[in-house]
């Protein structure tokens, strides 16, 4: 498979979420969820002008380009000029609202002083196994490319010029392609377009579908030629209209905040990625169980990661956060109450990371933040649309996950409970002899196991919020249910105590009497960005104590980078190590905000809002060097603390 490590832009719908290079190569097609499937190995389109080999428009010497997005749309736009045969192609590239369909425009205009005749051609390779191995033919002039899962149909109004189903690798760079077979058992596939003759100023126009279909259900021959048909027959320019009317209403409708007055660069930038936020979200969102994956794959080989295209229920509990700050309150619910309530392990836990299907993904590692940041953000959604439903239908997930939460502090404070029969379940489940072999926990960069301060203080935070969730429900219960209210009074005892148990376990052991700092682990005396949840988003201490105050200078003297940004821990060897974060650098703008140290927390701003790409998108690392990213662009949870910051939005005015 080819290497596609930069994600430039990012186009969807229901359910295909597409990604660009800055040039418009179309790099992943995701179907039919954000997360899963990756169809597209290489998707090139080229020219071939007059007597030329082929021209292919995403690389060529002479080639010019300009990007950019219909204005508040996932609409997105690539001029390219050709400047040896001063040929000008715009290329439109969007997806259908509710049709599983990714529309690809051309518009092609001659401003050259001679004749030019221009051939089209689509070099398509889709991605096969030997489990599940791609085919192709071509049938109704269309290209079908299938596998036993899915098809994938790429055709046009316009007529087939030539085809090629197999190796066209070997001889398409010659701008001619031809087979004799009409099916083939190649994934790499060819086909081409007669434009036509463009005199001096003449303009023409060739549109290309691409057709995602899951095959769940056998179709007939007839069927299949029905539909292609029936999207031949579209209107392509009352579709490019609704597309752009529908993003721009959710725009509208999801701008939650009054934007800067666009007086300044900065201004106009701030403004763009908070827009680019709001398109961005739906597009990793699992329309089904509410499911949110963490990017658009940047690694499926894993040269350099264990890749990205997951749900990590931490990270989606920051984005849902931004999500309800948005108007966005319905998929913040779909996500707790199917997504969260179908992954949970019986035990109450979650594990690491899961497909947006609910699915269980590859995982590595245990994190108990996992578990206590679900319980955490059901009470934010619910501070958000104060809804009592919302946490009857949520309560009993919860409280699983309380109780789950419990036996992990017993083990860490050497507790023993042995009439608690869902704590003796637990153990049994993972088949321990006693509580001291229970999986340590990873911190929530994945790479330490241990006892970590962020950890500690989201359970913290997850047993406050349990106390206020019973608070609120108790008084619907003590009529019909004094049982359960009596249990809920047990276990709001036994959270109250286990709160000041942790406190003081912090102050006793994480916090370093000689540097007068908190520290992460138990194991080492690094500093991490994340020892700010203490304060955000987990409020265990107030900003303004003199131990967070010294530890937030030590952040400083050791996390900040000469540019302005923050690295996420001292000697982070992942991706060289030396890049800022975006969610560290907004955490510390966050931190700034709480204790209201606004030019601070503007000048972190800044940085961030100078290292976003042309369209607004915000890496997970960004470069020291050039500002811009230089790791996973359009970051879920990058873009969520982006949103979180701008609330109050005048601060950076």
């Amino acid at each position: 498979m080819k290497n596609k490590y930069n994600n430039d832009a990012i186009i969807g719908g229901k359910n295909i979420t597409a990604s660009y290079t800055k040039n418009g190569e179309l790099l992943r097609v995701m179907y039919p969820n954000p997360d899963f499937r990756n169809f597209i190995d290489e998707f090139l389109t080229g020219v071939k002008i007059n007597d030329s080999g082929l021209i292919y428009l995403h690389e060529d010497i002479n080639n010019q380009y300009n990007q950019y997005y219909t204005e508040n749309t996932n609409i997105l736009n690539t001029e390219i000029t050709n400047t040896y045969f001063n040929l000008y192609i715009k290329q439109t590239d969007f997806t259908m609202i509710k049709d599983d369909i990714l529309v690809k425009k051309y518009q092609f205009e001659n401003k050259n002083s001679i004749d030019l005749n221009v051939n089209f051609l689509i070099h398509s390779t889709l991605l096969t196994n030997s489990n599940n191995m791609v085919g192709a033919e071509v049938k109704n002039n269309a290209l079908i490319q299938y596998c036993h899962d899915y098809t994938m149909y790429t055709f046009s109004k316009n007529n087939l010029l030539s085809y090629q189903l197999n190796d066209t690798k070997e001889n398409i760079l010659s701008g001619e392609i031809k087979d004799k077979d009409y099916i083939g058992m190649s994934s790499d596939s060819s086909i081409s377009y007669n434009v036509g003759l463009l005199k001096p100023g003449e303009k023409k126009e060739i549109v290309i579908y691409l057709y995602f279909r899951q095959n769940l259900e056998k179709q007939t021959e007839e069927e299949v030629k029905k539909q292609i048909d029936q999207i031949k027959k579209l209107d392509i320019k009352k579709e490019e209209e609704a597309v752009e009317k529908y993003w721009k209403k959710y725009v509208k409708d999801h701008t939650s905040i009054t934007l800067l007055p666009e007086t300044s660069n900065y201004n106009k930038k701030v403004n763009q990625i908070y827009k680019r936020s709001i398109l961005l979200f739906p597009l990793l969102i699992n329309q089904e169980t509410g499911g949110i994956s963490a990017s658009v794959e940047v690694d499926e080989q894993m040269n350099f990661c264990g890749r990205y295209s997951y749900c990590w229920p931490r990270d989606a509990v920051f984005v849902t956060r931004a999500l309800d700050s948005l108007k966005m309150t319905k998929e913040t619910e779909k996500f707790y109450k199917i997504f969260c309530k179908e992954t949970q392990s019986k035990n109450g836990m979650w594990e690491q990371r899961f497909y947006t299907d609910g699915r269980l993904a590859p995982c590595w590692g245990y994190q108990i933040d996992e578990t206590a940041g679900v319980i955490y953000g059901v009470y934010e959604h619910y501070k958000v649309v104060k809804e009592v439903k919302f946490l009857k239908d949520t309560y009993k997930m919860c409280e699983n996950a309380a109780k789950f939460l419990c036996m992990y502090m017993d083990n860490i404070l050497e507790k023993k409970d042995e009439s608690d029969v869902v704590k003796m379940e637990i153990e049994q489940t993972y088949h321990t002899e006693n509580r001291t072999k229970l999986p340590k926990s990873y911190d929530l960069w994945e790479m330490h196991e241990g006892v970590h301060l962020y950890s500690l203080s989201a359970i913290y935070s997850a047993f406050q919020a349990m106390q206020e969730m019973q608070d609120i429900l108790k008084p619907e219960y003590e009529v019909k249910n004094r049982l359960k209210v009596e249990a809920m009074n047990k276990l709001e005892a036994k959270l109250n105590e286990y709160q000041e148990e942790i406190k003081k376990y912090i102050l006793n052991n994480l916090y370093d009497e000689n540097t007068k700092t908190f520290s992460r682990n138990l194991n080492d005396n690094q500093t991490d960005i994340s020892m700010l949840g203490i304060v955000e988003p987990f409020s265990i201490f107030s900003p303004k104590e003199k131990k967070v105050q010294n530890t937030v200078e030590r952040i400083n003297l050791t996390l900040r980078t000469y540019t302005g940004g923050y690295l996420r821990f001292e000697d982070d060897h992942y991706r060289g190590g030396k890049n800022p974060w975006i969610i560290a650098t907004l955490w510390m703008a966050n931190y700034y905000q709480k204790v209201g140290e606004r030019k601070k927390a503007k000048e972190c701003m800044e940085f961030v809002v100078n290292t976003a790409n042309k369209h607004g998108f915000l890496a997970e690392q960004v470069s020291n060097e050039e500002p811009g990213s230089s790791w996973v662009n359009g970051l879920a949870w990058s873009h969520a603390m982006f949103v979180l910051g701008t609330v109050p939005f005048s601060l950076f005015g």
